[in-house]
C-alpha cells in the first residue's frame, strides 16, 4: 500500500514539472496562463511568478491583462518580494483605475512598503515612503474597509520613527556631549509633544544639564546649574512620580549646594 502510494506521489511531481515545463516552454498564452493560475491558486507563487513574466509583454493592452497583472502582484506581495510587490500594484492602479480590485491593489501598494520598513535604528526610507503611500490611500479612500488597518499601520510606522528621533536624541548623552543633547532633546520634545518618551526625553536633559552644570569653569557655572534646576522643575512638573525621582532629587541637591557659592 505504501509503495503504491509512493508510486502515485512520484508520478504526481512528475506530471507537475512536466506540466510546468511545458507551459513554460509553450507559446500558447492562453495555456501558460491557466498554468500560471493553476500554480497561483495552489500556492506555488515562485513558478506562477515566471510564468506571469513571460505573459506580461504580450498580455499588456488586451482585456485579459488585468486579471494576470492583478494575480501576478498578488503573488509577489504573498512571496514576500515586496519590492516588486509595491511596484506592480502601483503600476496596477495607473492602469486600472475604474477596476472593482483598485482600492485593494491601492492599499496592499502601501502595505508592501511597510513590510519593508526596517528596525527603527536602521535607515528609515522605506518607512516614509510607506507613511505617504498610507496617508495617500486614507486620503483617497476614506471609507474603505482597509481604513481601520491603513491607521494602524500608520500609527505604528510613527511611533519607530519616534523611537529613532528619541534614540538619536538620547545618544548625545550616552556620548557625553551635553550641549548637543539638550539642543536635541529640546528639538525632540518640540516636535513630538505627546510622545510616549517625553519624561525620559526630559530625564535626559536633566542629567545633561547638570553634568554641563557641574563640570563647567567658574565663570558659566551659576547659568548652568540654573538651567538644570529649571530641567528638574520641568522634569517633576510633568510627572511628579516619576520613576527618575531619586536620582533627579540627588542632582538637586547637589545643584543647590553648588548654587550657594554663588549667593555670597
Amino acid at each position: 500500500m505504501n509503495k503504491l502510494i509512493y508510486t502515485f506521489l512520484i508520478f504526481a511531481l512528475i506530471s507537475s514539472c512536466s506540466e510546468y515545463q511545458k507551459a513554460f516552454k509553450s507559446e500558447d498564452v492562453a495555456t501558460k496562463f491557466t498554468v500560471a493560475e493553476k500554480y497561483y491558486n495552489k500556492g506555488k507563487y515562485e513558478k506562477a511568478i515566471r510564468l506571469f513574466e513571460q505573459l506580461a509583454p504580450a498580455y499588456r493592452g488586451k482585456p485579459e491583462a488585468q486579471n494576470m497583472f492583478y494575480l501576478y502582484s498578488q503573488a509577489l506581495y504573498k512571496s514576500e518580494q515586496y519590492y516588486l510587490a509595491g511596484y506592480q500594484f502601483d503600476s496596477f492602479t495607473a492602469l486600472y483605475p475604474k477596476s472593482d480590485k483598485v482600492e485593494e491593489a491601492a492599499f496592499l501598494s502601501a502595505k508592501s512598503y511597510t513590510q519593508l520598513s526596517p528596525e527603527y535604528s536602521l535607515d528609515q526610507v522605506d518607512t516614509d515612503k510607506a507613511i505617504v503611500k498610507l496617508q495617500s490611500f486614507i486620503n483617497t479612500y476614506p471609507k474603505s474597509q482597509y481604513l481601520a488597518e491603513a491607521n494602524i499601520l500608520v500609527k505604528d510606522l510613527r511611533e519607530k520613527l519616534e523611537k529613532k528621533a528619541f534614540e538619536n536624541a538620547k545618544l548625545y548623552n550616552d556620548i557625553s556631549d551635553y550641549k548637543a543633547a539638550i539642543k536635541a532633546l529640546d528639538n525632540f520634545v518640540a516636535e513630538y509633544p505627546g510622545t510616549p518618551y517625553k519624561e525620559k526625553a526630559l530625564y535626559y536633559k536633566l542629567n545633561s544639564s547638570y553634568q554641563l552644570a557641574i563640570n563647567s569653569v567658574p565663570s558659566k557655572m551659576q547659568d548652568r546649574l540654573n538651567v538644570a534646576k529649571g530641567a528638574h522643575t520641568s522634569l517633576i512638573k510633568f510627572n511628579a512620580n516619576t520613576e527618575f525621582k531619586e536620582i533627579a532629587n540627588d542632582m538637586l541637591v547637589r545643584i543647590d549646594k553648588d548654587l550657594q557659592q554663588f549667593s555670597k
